[in-house]
């Protein structure tokens, strides 16, 4: 019965958790109603000055009607951006996962660099999509809708994997082998 409550105790911050941050995004973004995000126009601006950087003459127009960027590459229309490119809801996923198994400040440590990753990542799968558009047209719709949510989802799985098995299942047996040592010496 032990193990149950502590499966429901972590279950139930992990909702938790993932609720607050998801109410906390969704107040952010009610006040952009109408209008792009900044979070999404940071985004794109970082994305279009890395494609501008490697030789892809890049342009954004903005459409806020639509709550939508437009990549321009070498004048022709490339891709749109809208606020679920921005990795936040999946960033979200990420941190309540992190926090539900909280281990004291090094999950705030992993938490901000699993963000950095994330981010990173992010900005690689945004700068490839827009080189596949214009480069590669035909592979356009299968890399939009399978290869780049891929990197994005096994990113965070693999951040995942890592907090599991080198943070959290670590600090449970050393606490175990801990336990078993004082009372071998009692």
């Amino acid at each position: 019965m032990k193990d149950f409550k502590e499966i429901l105790f972590i279950l139930l911050r992990f909702l938790g958790i993932w609720l607050v941050l998801f109410l906390m995004y969704q107040l952010f973004l009610n006040q952009y109603k109408g209008d792009i995000d900044a979070i999404t126009r940071f985004v794109s601006d970082q994305s279009a000055f890395l494609l501008n950087k490697t030789g892809f003459e890049t342009t954004t127009k903005d459409f806020p009607y639509y709550e939508t960027i437009m990549f321009y590459i070498k004048e022709k229309p490339a891709t749109r951006m809208v606020e679920g490119c921005n990795a936040v809801s999946v960033m979200i996923l990420f941190l309540a996962f992190i926090f539900a198994f909280y281990k004291g400040i090094k999950t705030i440590w992993f938490a901000l660099v699993g963000l950095v990753i994330l981010y990173v990542l992010n900005l690689f799968r945004i700068y490839v999509l827009n080189v596949v558009v214009i480069e590669y047209n035909s592979l356009t719709k299968p890399a939009h809708d399978y290869f780049f949510p891929a990197i994005i989802y096994g990113g965070v799985v693999l951040l995942w994997l890592i907090w599991i098995n080198q943070f959290v299942l670590k600090t449970d047996q050393q606490k175990i082998i801990s336990e078993q040592q004082k009372e071998v010496l009692k």
